[in-house]
């Protein structure tokens, strides 16, 4: 039997609002009744950023507690993984979160362009970063935007800076980042085959409209699949996507195509080495 897949939905992020697609989800409670429809739809993990209540970004480990505790009432077993991501705050006020211990969180080893904007991840704050996930027993996803971050997880993994095998996530279609190119993303696989093993999980992530065909490699490939209002409001052009759980009901069937099975909480835990739940 193929390994199940893991899907990961990432609920809201820092970017779409309201005004984009009502069903993105901002305030605390919001963020768990969506997730809870989606963690019932077939999520195992969900990403999460915390916002204000006028829709602005935060890193307010506060809210972030509020939100894991909201999670773990509604969505027992769900992996849980926050971001540390560079839209919601400078610096260390990125990892502030994680004393928390979440299950995971992102951990972007390297800079890029983004659509408006620098990326920026300096060395210093990467591994300050990557030694609070140590300290704390969080496992990171590498999130990819170019191929120098997988072989940056690689030097920092036979350092022992990362814990067990990494987990990376190429991220795609980000405007001025890594576009969604089909031999890029297979060169990409190749390579995390090559430099962790051919059994190293992986993820992939599809911004906006490329969020269905990154999908559709990654499952067809034997990775995992991110979805969510996060990183696409829409499920055609002309169709705003009703909920997180519509986003990860599409991924299903995409599994279903490829004749993979959706794994359960406990199934991703194992996959990913986390603790139980």
């Amino acid at each position: 039997m193929a390994q199940p897949c893991i899907i990961c939905v990432a609920i809201t992020g820092s970017v779409p609002t309201k005004a984009d697609n009502p069903a993105v989800p901002i305030t605390v409670e919001e963020q768990v009744e969506s997730t809870h429809d989606a963690f019932e739809a077939g999520a195992s993990i969900a990403h999460c950023h915390v916002r204000n209540d006028d829709g602005t970004t935060t890193s307010d480990p506060e809210k972030f507690a509020r939100l894991m505790e909201g999670l773990k009432k509604h969505c027992p077993g769900m992996i849980i993984q926050l971001s540390t991501g560079g839209r919601s705050g400078a610096g260390q006020e990125r990892g502030g979160m994680l004393p928390l211990r979440p299950d995971m969180a992102s951990l972007s080893v390297g800079s890029n362009n983004f659509p408006t904007r620098v990326y920026e991840n300096p060395p210093d704050l990467v591994e300050w970063l990557a030694s609070e996930m140590l300290k704390y027993e969080v496992k990171p996803e590498i999130e990819a935007f170019d191929l120098s971050h997988i072989l940056k997880a690689k030097e920092m993994a036979e350092k022992g800076q990362l814990a067990g095998t990494p987990y990376v996530q190429f991220v795609m279609g980000v405007k001025n980042a890594m576009p969604a190119d089909r031999e890029v993303f297979d060169f990409y696989v190749k390579t995390v085959r090559r430099l962790f093993g051919a059994d190293a999980p992986w993820c992939a992530a599809g911004i906006g409209a490329n969020q269905i065909a990154l999908n559709d490699w990654a499952i067809s490939n034997g990775g995992h699949a991110r979805t969510g209002l996060e990183d696409n409001i829409r499920l055609d052009r002309d169709t705003l996507a009703p909920s997180n759980a519509a986003l990860v009901k599409r991924a299903v069937e995409i599994c279903e195509k490829y004749e993979r099975p959706v794994a359960s909480y406990g199934q991703a835990r194992a996959i990913l080495g986390l603790r139980a739940a």
